[in-house]
């Protein structure tokens, strides 16, 4: 998702090393020096501050499902399979429980006032020596150009700027998150996001093989997500009678009962970011793609939103994966969290 990335996505903390030379006494040994010290990213900086909000007992699990543990063939199913979903491969996934539901706005907002967090898009930000103001991504479908503006004010109370607001929606899922923001509320909940493995495993449900969460018949598209019908993007029919996020919970169900699981929103997940991740299976830990400090630094996105559309991205079949920066916000993105068994 190179095309959505704000001035934030370029920032770089300067590392620097310092060496400390110890005084060399009379008849002492050689002198010595301490290893190099670095300073912290600005990435583990906030991976640190993230660990310190104080983290609920017990993580509940009330409206998530059980996900049975299972074998299944990963990967891209049909002619639409991009070369990031491929080569199709087995995995093995241990049992999980997973939200039936994206985290809403009312979620979210307990979380705030519980913590006093400050999610990224409110955040002023300081690259080369100059403070840019707080503000997130927002889409602008009148300028096949510049789909996206950067937008003082926007975040996620506020997600199409400063003008707009999240009364009445409640029940719709939480946006301009980023993925600090999603791992932050995560350990608020005692919970965490899922892998892409997981969140693939849990979209096909009982459907391991098909396109789609709900099977194979594209023309049910419209009954079981929210995405973007008609001429992309600038007609949309709205057969499902949403331009924008729907209220969790509006359309069917997949097979094991989760809600909005393609469509609606993308959704933050655990791994970092690789476009051939399917040939570097063997350098995963822990089942997952663990964080690496770069300035190209992106965290996988599955399940595609309200913009996606059967000609451009068709982001809601099971295998499409998608990415951003991790302090990116955007008007279509939230999330949803898992508890391993």
């Amino acid at each position: 998702m190179n095309r959505f990335l704000h001035i934030k996505t370029y920032l770089i903390i300067i590392l620097f090393t310092t060496f400390f030379n110890s005084c060399k006494k009379e008849n002492s040994s050689p002198i010595t020096h301490s290893k190099p010290k670095k300073e912290l990213s600005y990435h583990e900086k906030y991976l640190i501050e993230i660990s310190k909000i104080p983290t609920s007992k017990f993580a509940d699990t009330t409206n998530m499902a059980l996900v049975s543990k299972g074998n299944f063939l990963m990967g891209g199913v049909s002619n639409q399979a991009r070369v990031n979903e491929l080569p199709q491969h087995q995995e093995t996934v241990k049992a999980f429980y997973i939200d039936k539901y994206e985290v809403t706005n009312d979620q979210f907002k307990q979380f705030i006032e519980a913590t006093k967090y400050i999610t990224t898009a409110e955040r002023e930000i300081v690259l080369e020596g100059k403070i840019y103001p707080p503000g997130a991504l927002v889409f602008n479908g009148n300028d096949i150009e510049n789909w996206w503006s950067f937008i003082e004010g926007a975040n996620w109370k506020h997600p199409y700027g400063p003008e707009s607001s999240i009364i009445e929606k409640e029940k719709h899922p939480v946006v301009q998150v980023s993925w600090y923001d999603a791992m932050a509320y995560a350990h608020w909940a005692n919970k965490k996001l899922p892998t892409e493995i997981q969140y693939e495993y849990a979209s096909r449900g009982k459907l391991l093989s098909s396109i789609y969460p709900w099977g194979n018949d594209y023309n049910k598209a419209y009954l079981n997500a929210n995405f973007f019908q008609g001429d992309f993007p600038s007609n949309n029919l709205l057969k499902d009678q949403y331009k924008k996020t729907a209220s969790i919970g509006s359309y069917f169900p997949n097979s094991i009962g989760l809600y909005d699981i393609s469509g609606n929103v993308w959704e933050w997940c655990l791994d970092t970011y690789h476009v051939d991740a399917y040939t570097k299976i063997d350098e995963r830990e822990n089942g997952y793609f663990n964080q690496y400090h770069t300035s190209q630094q992106q965290k996988v996105m599955r399940g595609g939103s309200y913009l996606c559309n059967e000609s451009y991205c068709t982001g809601y079949r099971s295998s499409a994966r998608m990415s951003s920066s991790p302090d990116t916000g955007l008007e279509h993105t939230g999330f949803r969290c898992v508890i391993s068994q």
